[in-house]
């Protein structure tokens, strides 16, 4: 298994620390380094400016959100990224959900697949930049009907330095997982847990077989939470607030990706108990009631022992490139635990 490092996202400002845990990443042989955006830091500028000062990792946004940026403006960036760094661009992308393109972009969240097939299919044409790009779709029209009238269509005046670049999609429901078999070059999953490999084993096959591959270059970057220490309960601890914020708040009921993943996993009720709790404003409550099964399952916590341990259920499933956060310390247990 490859490993990876997550930036991750940044809370009141950029996370410490991560300048040299992205150097010994580098330099411990990790193959890749990642940035993300919710509605605060951008993806693209941190992951630039940081790997700058890399020469070999491979630099990826997990994720940029699609309502962000129009098609043009994200294949402009990408072919951008890729020549700066020399060809190791990755572009992760997302559909987000409705709290945060409704609410920050001020964007209508209609049909997220249908979108998202469209998204990269003019990614794709730009890159390729072997004609003016022309597109009609349901959701994206180029160029613009109406308006002026003076809108023509155009081709990159940057050549890209390679075609393709790499497309990696962040999903988590069965559909947008085939999705991103059948269309992209890599999955990014949220929340894997290792108990589930058979179920995304199933929705990949079936994107593969809907995109005509065998899909053996296909990439599965996961991020794990990987936390080391004597005391499983205080590991976990860790963890709870994240996973109460994404069951309960990231999303209404009835439409929350992250809770449909656990429920999913058998935690319905657990999940309906922390939703309730969390969206009527009692959050300790919420936190409180995340288990430590729940932690396990998509977590690499507790004594090293135990950690090396269950390492090998990670790496009988799809997952082809463990990503973890953290500081420098933690960059060299990873490396030292998966070589």
């Amino acid at each position: 298994m490859k490993l990876g490092y997550n930036t991750g996202y940044w809370s009141a400002g950029p996370p410490a620390g991560v300048t040299e845990a992205v150097a010994e990443a580098e330099r411990l042989g990790y193959e890749s380094v990642w940035a993300a955006e919710a509605y605060g830091s951008d993806a693209l500028t941190p992951l630039a400016w940081w790997g700058a000062a890399t020469e070999r990792v491979k630099l990826g946004t997990s994720i940029v959100q699609m309502s962000a940026r129009t098609p043009a403006a994200t294949a402009m960036a990408a072919i951008t990224m890729d020549h700066l760094s020399g060809g190791r661009f990755i572009l992760g992308i997302g559909a987000s959900g409705p709290q945060v393109v409704e609410g920050w972009y001020g964007q209508p969240y209609p049909k997220p697949l249908a979108r998202t097939r469209e998204f990269v299919e003019i990614v794709r044409r730009i890159v390729a930049r072997d004609q003016p790009v022309e597109f009609s779709g349901e959701h994206y029209t180029m160029p613009f009907p109406g308006g002026t009238g003076l809108g023509k269509p155009l081709k990159s005046t940057v050549h890209p330095l390679r075609n393709p670049i790499p497309i990696y999609l962040a999903a988590e429901g069965p559909k947008n997982v085939a999705l991103s078999a059948e269309i992209c070059d890599g999955w990014l999953p949220l929340f894997f847990a290792p108990k589930d490999n058979q179920f995304y084993a199933d929705a990949l096959a079936s994107g593969f077989a809907a995109g005509g591959r065998d899909g053996s270059d296909f990439d599965v970057p996961a991020t794990a939470m990987l936390i080391p220490g004597d005391d499983v309960e205080s590991c976990a601890d860790m963890v709870r607030p994240m996973l109460a914020l994404y069951i309960g708040g990231m999303g209404a009921k009835g439409q929350n990706f992250h809770f449909d993943v656990f429920a999913r996993m058998g935690y319905e009720a657990e999940c309906d108990r922390i939703q309730d709790l969390y969206l009527d404003g009692h959050k300790k409550d919420a936190v409180a009631s995340v288990t430590t099964e729940m932690v396990e399952s998509i977590s690499l916590i507790g004594p090293p022992d135990k950690i090396a341990g269950e390492l090998p259920m990670w790496e009988e499933t799809v997952v082809t490139t463990l990503l973890i956060s953290g500081p420098v310390d933690l960059v060299r247990f990873a490396a030292d635990l998966v070589g």
